[in-house]
């Protein structure tokens, strides 16, 4: 059974529906369950037959998967995206000051609001970037900000994705799946369209250009290769953008720029969304032993000849031991109180902290300060004994590299079940653009739903499934 403390976005008090829902519930009881099963049947042969898959690491039987799709859109009414708008318009352009502030004066450091020792020892910052100025001063071009809900009013930022946030292909793809299996409901109710966003991201890109760029600017996606786990993803972006393709072997420094080979030759690129890793960009700054960067192509970008998005250096501010301290940073850059909260955090390397986890380790979530999809975390309230003994050998180990949270009661939206509705927990992943003229919010994002009954964990490596997000125009 779910907790009855779990905020349900459907239903409110007394099992009334909640009025972001209210249309959508009134359809839903007039169509039949056994017709709602087969399109649902018919999304997943449609996302099979489009190759929307991802790759599972370290799983041999599975090396591609498809992510489960629910049909039952998650709805946002108009006031509560407002809100939450104003809320990640704030914390991201507090982020993209961060950054310049940690590669240059460090006045953050000096203020005390930060410990030093959290930027110096942190494998996420790069001290090649210090005294770099990205073109047009902008760090985050494309950021991914996961948030989750306990109440009617209460969101909270459970994590900031600043490197290469992914997601926005299953975004996308899930609308136009929606569209197509269920052109009545669009009829009914005006949802804000999200299918915009790769001519957003281009434009947005577009006017990150170096200095000195000459007409439409050349933008291309770099990508890792077939292999990655994200590949459907970045040739899906490319194409929709209207950009090229690339991997590490068919660019090189040609005249102290970037360039592409194609079949006249090398053509300068002027903006790389680059889907690889800091370490594996350049084997001359970073590891040598990269087959998938492009050599040189620092010095390119240190001398402003070249943007790369996202900036090299970005990790640190998505560090989960920096997370901590968003409300601080929030606060030094913006001289405003965080519209959207955090998630209480202990921080493991504080002796006081480590006492507390270790002793509540049972009810707390514990996650690796640079871990991501949800591999190298503890569910204190799901694991077992041994689990548990064996976690808290890691943390007496290594306390700097671990962070804790509370178990939140996350809010329910309703999936498609053979009995009808179900609630199931959520979060949500909103994509953010920044460039110098503008912050542009995807009205909706990502949703990632929990499909185990009971269960907290949404990423798709870990069984999670997504769904369509509607934000209604009132």
């Amino acid at each position: 059974m779910e907790s009855p403390r779990c905020f349900d976005e459907m239903l409110g008090q007394g099992e009334t529906t909640r009025g972001p829902y209210a249309d959508y519930k009134a359809w839903f009881d007039d169509e039949e369950t056994a017709r709602l099963m087969q399109r649902s049947a018919d999304a997943e042969a449609f996302f099979r037959r489009t190759g929307i898959t991802f790759n599972v690491y370290g799983d041999e039987d599975a090396a591609e998967r498809l992510i489960p799709f629910d049909i039952i859109p998650r709805i946002i009414s108009d006031r509560e995206w407002t809100r939450l708008s104003k809320g990640i318009e704030q914390r991201v352009r507090a982020i993209n000051a961060f950054l310049h502030d940690i590669y240059h004066r460090q006045e953050i450091l000096r203020a005390g609001r930060i410990p030093s020792r959290l930027i110096e020892q942190n494998e996420a910052f790069l001290p090649e970037m210090v005294g770099a100025t990205p073109p047009a001063n902008v760090y985050t071009h494309i950021v991914g900000v996961d948030i989750v809900r306990t109440g009617e009013d209460e969101f909270f930022v459970l994590e900031d994705n600043a490197r290469t946030p992914s997601g926005v292909s299953y975004m996308l793809e899930n609308r136009e799946t929606m569209l197509q299996m269920f052109p009545e409901l669009f009829a009914r109710k005006k949802v804000r369209p999200v299918g915009d966003y790769p001519k957003h991201l281009r434009r947005s890109l577009a006017a990150c250009a170096p200095v000195g760029c000459e007409g439409r600017p050349v933008v291309a996606v770099l990508t890792p290769g077939i292999h990655n786990s994200a590949y459907f993803e970045h040739s899906f972006l490319a194409d929709q953008m209207g950009a090229e393709l690339v991997e590490g072997h068919d660019l090189r420094v040609v005249d102290g720029r970037v360039a592409m080979r194609t079949t006249r030759g090398y053509k300068p690129i002027d903006v790389l969304y680059r889907r690889v890793d800091d370490s594996f960009l350049d084997p001359l700054t970073f590891r040598p032993d990269s087959v998938i960067g492009v050599s040189g192509i620092m010095d390119v970008y240190r001398a402003g000849r070249v943007t790369i998005a996202n900036a090299p250096g970005t990790g640190i501010a998505d560090d989960k031991a920096i997370y901590s301290y968003m409300p601080e940073i929030v606060q030094f850059y913006t001289g405003e109180q965080a519209i959207l909260k955090n998630v209480p955090t202990w921080r493991c390397s504080e002796p006081e902290s480590l006492a507390y986890v270790l002793e509540h380790l049972a009810e707390l979530v514990v996650k690796e300060v640079h871990g991501s999809g949800g591999y190298g975390m503890l569910v204190g309230p799901a694991a077992s004994r041994k689990e548990l003994l064996t976690f808290m050998a890691k943390l007496k180990a290594n306390p700097g590299n671990y962070i804790a949270q509370p178990t939140l009661s996350l809010s329910t939206v309703p999936i498609l079940t053979r009995a009808g509705l179900a609630p199931r927990h959520v979060d949500l992943r909103p994509f953010v653009l920044m460039s110098p003229n503008k912050i542009y919010i995807t009205p909706g994002g990502l949703t990632r739903v929990a499909l185990k009954k009971g269960s907290l964990v949404v990423n798709s490596s870990q069984g999670g499934g997504t769904k369509d997000t509607w934000v209604l125009e009132e």
